[in-house]
């Protein structure tokens, strides 16, 4: 379990239907976009599809809290990679951050911490996380030094200079 990446990445375009009448990605957009590649790279790096989880087991986890920025707007067609890492964990939360670059990694677009809460569907209550999943968030957990939102912002455009 050791092995495994701790920081995931996906490429996507971004489409025409997803857009303002400016050309940008429409802000709710960002979110699905990280959402859904976040989704992409749980099955495809962890085995995880919260979606066979639920079907099947009545666990799953549900969105929490989002906090996004907007950094610099995703235009009509343009290709973006969008990084995601398990930055804290406790025994029924998840702390993911997210983040939109440009394909090349120059420029970034979009910061989004979300908090993730594992739950029983079938009782509509917050459930513990198994002692695998403990294991594995131990193993692929990657902290930031920044403990709010605002100041992990001002780093990373720190960075972006």
């Amino acid at each position: 379990m050791d092995n495994l990446p701790k920081i995931l990445e996906t490429k996507t375009r971004i489409r025409f239907q997803h857009c303002d009448p400016f050309n940008h990605l429409n802000n709710a957009e960002y979110l699905n976009y990280m959402v859904n590649a976040r989704e992409d790279q749980l099955i495809e790096n962890y085995g995880i599809d919260i979606y066979e989880m639920a079907r099947k087991e009545g666990k799953s986890w549900v969105v929490g809290s989002n906090q996004i920025a907007y950094i610099r707007p995703a235009w009509t067609m343009e290709e973006v990679l969008i990084q995601s890492q398990l930055i804290s964990f406790d025994q029924s939360s998840l702390q993911v951050e997210l983040r939109m670059y440009s394909s090349d990694r120059t420029e970034l677009k979009a910061l989004m911490w979300s908090r993730y809460v594992h739950f029983d569907l079938i009782n509509q209550k917050r459930h513990l996380h198994d002692p695998e999943f403990m294991n594995l968030f131990q193993s692929v957990v990657e902290a930031v030094e920044q403990h709010t939102f605002e100041d992990r912002l001002v780093e990373l455009r720190m960075q972006a200079v």
